[in-house]
């Protein structure tokens, strides 16, 4: 664990929770484990803090951060609103991977909801990320620990490597379960509409509502993770269905650059090119995402070519970023 923060010379602390809380209360930035990825964790009610988090990540201020809470019960005190719908889904799956976009309480900053009316809410299940959240007692603001655009972060390592000293202190609390950020849906607007698929399926949030949860197709609110590019590594990334992979490979062969494909164990790929095995069900596929585009950097690849899963369950989440991952890039790669 990494802790560069100073925190208060009276009583330091000791246990690795107490720890965190301590720097989040001085108004540091924690890097926090949760279910989903690793967190750059601040006090939201503090928007010195907050505004941290968008320097250390070189994120656009306009861009709104997840507030997470330390359980169901603190929900009234960040929405002006919480509709039958939103009290469905928390009994159903908080704490978990789902964040809720509700009409915001007064208290919220607009620096935390990029100036919109709507405050986008979650409650984390990670155990460490539960205990830190329950000894606060507030909430914290936390979007992914790493730079902005990039490949979100699954180990502590991979927050160390992103962040370095610009994070005042990491929290390890071992590889991410689920591997992808939540799923967001929003309520704020009448019928719910997804915003984000993630680390929860839609299937299983349309089975509790028993409506159907559809894509929103406007911009009317903003939530993370909706940027046409996003969760990119520095090298170049194609898609291919399975069914055209080696086609989309054709077009790469000779070219001189250093190939490599995603793809479920098992797959032939052409002499001179590495085959970066991924699981073959959604779920393993999701876990193990962004640990292999690392991968993908850190072997020197020019380009990948990843091979999309159905999009049924997880594979929605996986499909959805992967083509952000490939999509033409408005950031530094």
């Amino acid at each position: 664990m990494l802790l560069v923060y100073p925190i208060s010379a009276m009583a330091t602390p000791t246990d690795p929770v107490d720890i965190a809380v301590e720097v989040l209360r001085e108004g540091g930035l924690v890097a926090l484990p949760t279910e989903t990825v690793y967190g750059l964790a601040a006090d939201a009610d503090n928007e010195l803090a907050v505004r941290r988090i968008f320097a250390v990540k070189g994120r656009p201020q306009s861009h709104p951060l997840i507030v997470h809470l330390p359980d169901a019960s603190a929900l009234g005190a960040w929405a002006a609103e919480v509709p039958d719908a939103a009290k469905k889904l928390v009994a159903a799956f908080w704490p978990g991977p789902l964040t809720l976009v509700l009409k915001k309480h007064p208290r919220v900053l607009d620096v935390v909801t990029g100036g919109q009316d709507t405050v986008a809410l979650r409650v984390p299940s990670h155990p460490l990320a539960q205990k830190v959240l329950r000894a606060f007692g507030g909430g914290v603001a936390a979007p992914s620990a790493n730079r902005f655009g990039r490949v979100s972060p699954t180990t502590a390592e991979h927050v160390r490597a992103d962040l370095g000293d610009d994070v005042d202190y990491v929290l390890d609390g071992g590889p991410a379960q689920i591997g992808l950020e939540s799923t967001i849906v929003d309520l704020s607007r009448g019928a719910p509409a997804l915003l984000r698929p993630g680390g929860l399926a839609v299937e299983e949030i349309e089975r509790v509502l028993g409506v159907p949860v559809p894509p929103r197709a406007s911009t009317e609110v903003r939530a993370p993770g909706m940027l046409a590019s996003h969760y990119a590594p520095r090298a170049g990334v194609w898609l291919a269905e399975a069914y055209d992979v080696h086609q989309r490979l054709g077009a790469l062969m000779g070219t001189g650059q250093k190939i490599a494909v995603i793809a479920p164990r098992g797959t032939q790929v052409p002499a001179g090119v590495a085959l970066l095995e991924v699981p073959t069900d959604a779920a393993g596929f999701a876990r193990t995402l962004y640990r292999t585009l690392r991968e993908v950097d850190e072997q020197g690849f020019d380009v990948c070519v990843a091979v999309l899963p159905p999009s049924e369950g997880l594979g929605l989440a996986v499909r959805d970023r992967l083509r952000r991952a490939a999509a033409p890039r408005d950031f530094q790669a």
